[in-house]
């Protein structure tokens, strides 16, 4: 059966592919829903440039709601939850994949509200979904980088075979997460199967402070995607 959704969206490669599948599916995605952590260290939500989704929600033709929350444990689930019960929708889309954390919070959310949690992404092989990206045509760019191995010159970087190659050898010698599940990077989607225009960068500047940092984007717009 397929439902109305709303598509919880940072941005990120995680939430765009889960979009992707669930509308490769039949599903209908009626909004995109994006909670703006005012912290750097929000458990559930993405930080750096999560003010572009509603570029996002232009190139996909999807109308987009969002919300300020104040990134605190906890408290940032219950924000989600009052922003779910005002839309019209039977189930709610998420990205995860490994973060039970994650997961059963929007489960938890779903099920006091009557909705169907759908997590098309979880527990699948890392490895497979960033092969996925790629061969779908997704542009994935690194936007934050937290954890050992990492350094200044992936910030901005895009996600190809080379970067995967890497991310493995970082998975090797510090047990990095393949798709950054346990917050050591966070990404950016440019353009997607399903975006009728695709993002451009105009102006952006790298914040690093120590061993990490994340590439803030100042200017964005929307570019024809022969461009």
């Amino acid at each position: 059966m397929n439902l109305e959704l709303a598509a919880l969206l940072s941005g990120g490669k995680d939430s765009a592919l889960a979009l992707y599948r669930v509308m490769q599916t039949g599903h209908r995605v009626k909004f995109l829903v994006t909670m703006i952590p005012q912290r750097e260290d929000s458990w559930m939500f993405h930080f750096p440039n999560a003010h572009l989704t509603p570029l996002f929600s232009e190139a996909s033709g999807i109308p987009l709601v969002k919300s300020i929350t104040s990134g605190s444990k906890e408290v940032e689930v219950q924000d989600l939850e009052t922003l779910l019960s005002t839309l019209d929708v039977e189930g709610v889309v998420t990205g995860a994949i490994a973060s039970e954390y994650q997961r059963s919070r929007i489960v938890s959310v779903c099920e006091e509200l009557g909705l169907k949690a759908l997590c098309p992404l979880w527990h699948e092989d890392p490895l497979s979904l960033l092969k996925e990206l790629l061969s779908e045509g997704f542009e994935v760019m690194f936007v934050g980088v937290y954890a050992a191995g990492f350094g200044r010159s992936w910030l901005g970087r895009r996600l190809d075979s080379d970067a995967i190659k890497d991310l493995l050898n970082l998975n090797r010698r510090f047990r990095v997460s393949l798709v950054g599940e346990g917050g050591e990077y966070e990404s950016l989607v440019l353009d997607t199967p399903f975006f009728k225009k695709r993002i451009a960068l105009n102006h952006v500047e790298k914040i690093w402070n120590g061993g990490s940092g994340y590439l803030f984007v100042h200017e964005a717009r929307l570019v024809d995607k022969s461009s």
